[in-house]
């Protein structure tokens, strides 16, 4: 039992050491971090078809060393802007925002990546059922770092009432797991499997694309047997890099 016992202390330990020792993405103030255009996002005005492009970045400061914040953005068909929507903990107002920032821009210093991207034919269709799940997010007026709910909290619920992005959410984003105290089991993030939680502090999830996923005070610990690799604290995942979903999105009601 005591080797156990170390083995998962330092399946835990280990990543967040491995993090912290990459550094900050941005050690300055929060006024003058670069949030310039990564040049992830297609150019609207050349790009006739409709886009689903879901983000995530290593969050600001020392947050950054164990989590991450994401957003979504969506352009329909022929339109010239995309429109972004996120959760964020400051600047008044509910917490869920729309059009906070530039759709693929840095976040506060951290380069951003692309965790799934649709476009073709159902587009325009997912992006309904997205704005939907947008709109029936249930903590448009809270906000809490940890356990949630936060920003990756939102991102959960957009993707389990939208499973057809069979979105996979990394094992750093702090705050996926959280759900209500009311509804303690339901559909895990991914939309492929189950998940039990007690209000992100603890809990189980079982799914083909999370594979299993222990969470133990809001860090996640798992393995993904899709795509060989350990789901970790801090780095994510330890193994086969996770390949980015883009593909045209599948026909929706």
């Amino acid at each position: 039992m005591r080797v156990i016992l170390w083995s998962l202390a330092a399946l835990i330990l280990v990543p967040l050491a491995i993090s912290i020792g990459r550094g900050m993405a941005y050690d300055g103030s929060w006024r003058d971090a670069p949030r310039h255009a990564s040049g992830l996002a297609p150019d609207p005005a050349k790009t006739p078809d409709a886009i689903v492009q879901i983000y995530s970045a290593r969050a600001f400061n020392w947050r950054g060393y164990v989590a991450t914040h994401p957003w979504i953005i969506v352009k329909r068909a022929n339109a010239k802007a995309y429109t972004r929507y996120e959760v964020v903990g400051w600047g008044g107002g509910q917490s869920l925002k729309v059009n906070y920032a530039l759709p693929d821009g840095y976040w506060f210093g951290a380069e951003p990546r692309v965790m799934a991207e649709y476009r073709g034919a159902g587009t325009d269709q997912l992006i309904d059922r997205i704005e939907a799940a947008v709109a029936s997010y249930p903590f448009k007026d809270q906000y809490r770092s940890w356990p949630g709910p936060n920003s990756n909290t939102f991102l959960a619920h957009v993707a389990r009432e939208v499973p057809e992005l069979r979105l996979d959410i990394p094992a750093n984003a702090i705050g996926k797991d959280y759900r209500a105290w009311d509804a303690p089991v339901g559909l895990a993030p991914s939309g492929t499997g189950v998940q039990a939680s007690l209000l992100g502090v603890a809990g189980l999830t079982l799914g083909l694309e999370e594979g299993i996923e222990v969470n133990v005070l809001g860090l996640n610990l798992g393995v993904d047997f899709l795509r060989p690799a350990l789901r970790v604290p801090g780095l994510g995942r330890i193994g086969f890099p996770e390949e980015v979903a883009r593909q045209p999105a599948l026909a929706v009601d």
